[in-house]
């Protein structure tokens, strides 16, 4: 058993926990309501009746496509706005009407009727309920992603050709393939009436929110879909009198449910069918809409600190963003869609267009998504003559522009680059023929064959390269490929050289004991056997490392997991047999989860001896290795909170360092004695300069991906860099920037800030004066007070983060003192004359602790010309020797 797993007397004690009114929630848990009361503030109202100005045309063109009595849209509108919006797990989510149910809810009219259809609306409404309180909604997203888009992408299709014909001034046939073949004969007797009408709310969508200048900011605060619908009803009351309009019949003769006729699997389907339709668009939408809400929103992004005019940045944290409790959220569309289908409505589920433009308005809460569905209640009573003159054609415009809109090109094109295009397409194609169930089923069969091809397929071929041999497996390893990986192997001379080119992620039981096995004969009678991935790179190096000389010597990965209290058996570090795991995507390979490392620990390059070659796999098949990191929640030491030094996950003195010690001499030492070895005779030649606070947190290796040889290091409270001469006994980082730039030659200096320093917070909380205690720390702070100076003048333009503010004065502080510290190091003399000679360059780096991301700051920022100091997010993507770093350079 791995030391990672933690007994049950291991764990947090309940009264540890935090309790629900200290306002501490769970991560999928909303926040609790603020003093019980319903609060709307102004950023709300002006959002609902943004919302409402869309969802009312939105709403009658979605009824008129299911040709449903289109009061129907606007009650189920009103009940999805205010009942789903009350009692939701997503706040900021609009519901209504579904255009994902377009299809399906038609045919449903069509073959029972309105009534029946109104009863399978409320039965799919008691499923989502049960399966809410079941708490299946996080397994409804498990389904393949290929799936669900090509799903909703079949709906849009056939959405797009049904009401292309009421556009043209025709009628919808029964079905997707009916509507195309139906088409040529709806081109010879299109009348010129309709089809202006939805060519007119077609420009006005599409060009309305590209209107430039002040002007379009001004207008595109009116939602296109009003603005199209409005001008096409202008237009069509001039020059179309008498074009088809929408009819509200009285409330009078409106249709309520009743009980269900035909037959009882064909009914069940239905039920199931709308309930997983509209449970899969409201939690799609969901999580978009927490994606959305955690985005910076434009007039945050857009006020710019970068002058002294400007406001000063907050004084307190961002709050976290919310994510929605996806259990809640289905229980609230099953109870909307209960209560809708109860006063003859339609189906409602979560919408995409209506809850983006519902954050994109500013709300910051559920009352907008409420009063959104009072203003429909309201118009529903007191608009209808007004709602009567807009044209059928402008509503099949617009719901036709929705239908298009579900065809993503942006999920094409990620569905295309993890090779599951196969699977959205046959997706679509069964929607588009058979129907949306049937689509389904034939996505997941697609979906099934393609993972089985894909697991059964493997590749071998042996190439014989002047007397050592090049084994190349393509494929995944499982049972089925060990008779020919046998037979391949087992041809090999005995006692031979031998290249294994590992190209897959998977390597089951069977395939692990066929290689070791043939490892161990091939090195016992004097062979020697390496392992590599597809570039090249030997087993456990990253994607780079087949093409650089740069490795990553600290992967960091559940360190701690030996810091419980006492010795920890050997057994259990699970060091001695490191299974072999890929990377999905990269083709190579690298140690699996359970493997314990120390801080210092390298990954294996070296080559395997038989008895470490291989170890066996999990039959789930190895993940990816995990980001650098605090080790999960999970694997924590008891009592451990998340403050690392706690004094009860402190371990006694020598305890820790004999055992961090003892495990490097063990599993460490092995891997890099060679390269160490290199560097004592050679001597160092760094290329990095690299001054960055001591704070333990910081792991320099680590967010560099260096290793031994490659920084020069200097490490102080606050990577605070001290003028020349500023006062006696502060020689220290002097000496070693001396000896950097003039003895090591340093090709670049680099000083590295952190999030949540607490040199800097000691500088807001407690300025250094005279009056401070003559401590060692107060005076070495006091070289901190230029940067505190630098961020109150009016002289300076305020460092930030791109994309956003600083989320307080405490990291504004802390990105300034990078900008402040690079002037200091201008000011030493050997600096400033390897920089006149144009051989050494300048960085300056910010690294976010909590959301392990690194920034640099951009050209201009560090070379004193008083432009905007901003620091430039580093992607995973930025290939080496571009992008930021080149252009940080002075």
């Amino acid at each position: 058993m791995s030391a990672c797993v933690p007994t049950r007397h291991n764990r947090t004690s309940r009264s540890s926990r935090p309790l629900r009114a200290s306002g501490v929630k769970r991560p999928h848990s909303p926040p609790p309501p603020r003093g019980g009361r319903f609060r709307i503030a102004g950023a709300d109202l002006s959002a609902s009746i943004t919302v409402f100005l869309l969802a009312v045309p939105m709403s009658l063109g979605l009824a008129v496509a299911m040709d449903a009595p289109l009061e129907a849209g606007l009650i189920s509108a009103a009940i999805g706005g205010i009942v789903a919006g009350l009692l939701g797990g997503t706040p900021l989510q609009v519901s209504g009407p579904s255009a994902g149910l377009t299809v399906v809810t038609a045919e449903l009219i069509q073959i029972y009727g309105w009534r029946t259809t109104c009863a399978i609306t409320i039965g799919a409404g008691l499923l989502q309920i049960l399966l809410g309180s079941l708490r299946a909604a996080r397994s409804a997203l498990a389904v393949s992603p290929a799936i669900v888009h090509g799903t909703l992408a079949g709906i849009g299709v056939a959405i797009a050709l049904a009401q292309l014909h009421i556009v043209l001034g025709g009628s919808p046939q029964s079905s997707a393939v009916a509507n195309a073949l139906a088409l040529p004969d709806q081109l010879g007797r299109v009348g010129p009436a309709a089809p202006l009408i939805g060519m007119l709310t077609i420009t006005v969508l599409v060009l309305w929110p590209r209107i430039p200048g002040r002007i379009g900011r001004a207008v595109r605060r009116i939602p296109a879909a009003l603005a199209a619908v409005v001008t096409a009803t202008a237009v069509a009351a001039i020059v179309a009198p008498g074009i088809a309009r929408v009819d509200l019949p009285s409330w009078r003769s409106h249709a309520l449910p009743e009980m269900p006729h035909g037959p009882v699997l064909a009914l069940a389907t239905a039920v199931f069918t709308v309930m997983l339709v509209a449970s899969l668009e409201s939690l799609l939408a969901a999580v978009a809409v927490d994606k959305l809400s955690a985005a910076p929103s434009p007039s945050t992004s857009a006020t710019s600190p970068g002058s002294p005019d400007s406001p000063a940045p907050p004084a307190s944290p961002t709050p976290p963003a919310r994510r929605s409790d996806l259990d809640r959220e289905l229980r609230a569309q099953g109870i909307a869609n209960t209560l809708s289908g109860l006063v003859g409505g339609l189906a409602v589920s979560g919408g995409a267009v209506r809850s983006s433009a519902n954050v994109r308005a500013g709300a910051t809460g559920r009352a907008s998504t409420v009063l959104h569905g009072v203003w429909v209640l309201l118009a529903t009573g007191l608009l209808v003559t007004v709602l009567e003159w807009i044209p059928l054609a402008a509503l099949a415009a617009l719901v036709m522009m929705v239908g298009i809109q579900m065809v993503s090109f942006a999920h094409i094109r990620n569905v295309h680059k993890h090779r599951e295009f196969l699977v959205y397409g046959a997706t679509i194609t069964g929607v588009v023929l058979f129907g949306v169930l049937k689509g389904v089923a034939i996505g997941i069969a697609v979906a099934v064959a393609v993972a089985l091809h894909r697991l059964a397929r493997t590749r071998i071929t042996v190439t014989d390269q002047g007397g050592q041999h090049l084994v190349v497996v393509r494929g995944q390893l499982t049972f089925l490929a060990v008779p020919r990986l046998s037979r391949t192997l087992g041809q090999l001379p005995q006692g031979g050289d031998a290249v294994v080119e590992l190209d897959g992620f998977f390597m089951d039981h069977a395939a692990y004991e066929a290689i070791q096995d043939w490892s161990t004969a091939q090195t016992a009678h004097g062979g020697r056997v390496v392992f590599t991935g597809r570039s090249g790179g030997r087993i456990a190096e990253p994607a780079s490392a087949a093409h650089s000389c740069c490795r990553p010597w600290t992967p960091w990965r559940n360190h701690h997991c030996h810091d419980g209290p006492g010795p920890v058996p050997e057994a259990d570090h699970g060091l001695d047999t490191p299974f072999i795991g890929a990377h999905p995507g990269t083709g190579h390979l690298g140690t699996s989860h359970d493997t314990t490392h120390s801080t210092s620990t390298p990954t294996p390059t070296a080559t395997f001896t038989p008895d470490r070659a291989l170890s066996p796999a999990p039959t789930s098949g190895p993940g990816p290795e995990p980001t650098p990191g605090p080790a999960p929640a999970a694997h924590r030491l008891p009592g451990r909170t998340a403050d690392s030094h706690s004094g009860t996950a402190r371990r006694v003195g020598g305890n820790r360092l004999i055992s961090g010690l003892s495990s490097f001499q063990r599993n460490t030492a092995p891997l890099v004695r060679e390269e160490l070895a290199r560097l004592a005779v050679e001597g160092q030649r760094p290329s990095q300069l690299f001054i960055t606070c001591a704070d333990s947190r910081l792991v320099t290796s680590m967010i560099t991906a260096s290793g031994p040889g490659d920084l020069f290091t200097v490490r102080n409270v606050g990577n605070l860099v001290p003028l020349p001469n500023a006062e006696s006994g502060d020689d220290s980082v002097g000496a070693a920037i001396e000896y950097a730039v003039d003895v090591l030659r340093v090709e670049s200096i680099t000083v590295c800030g952190h999030s949540g320093c607490g040199a800097m917070q000691a500088l807001l909380g407690n300025r250094p004066g005279p009056e401070s205690p003559p401590t060692s720390l107060w005076r070495w702070l006091r070289h901190g007070l230029p940067s505190l100076e630098r961020m109150a003048s009016r002289h300076h333009a305020w460092a930030r983060i791109s994309g956003r503010l600083p989320t307080d004065a405490l990291e504004q502080l802390c990105l300034t003192n990078v900008v402040q510290q690079l002037d200091h190091l201008r000011a030493h003399e050997s600096v400033s004359r390897r920089l006149a000679e144009g051989t050494l360059r300048l960085h300056g780096m910010y690294f976010h602790v909590g959301e392990a991301q690194a920034y640099l700051l951009t050209e201009g920022a560090s070379s004193g010309l008083e432009l905007d100091e901003v620091f430039d997010r580093v992607g995973p993507g930025d290939p080496a020797g571009s992008g930021e770093l080149e252009r940080t350079g002075v």
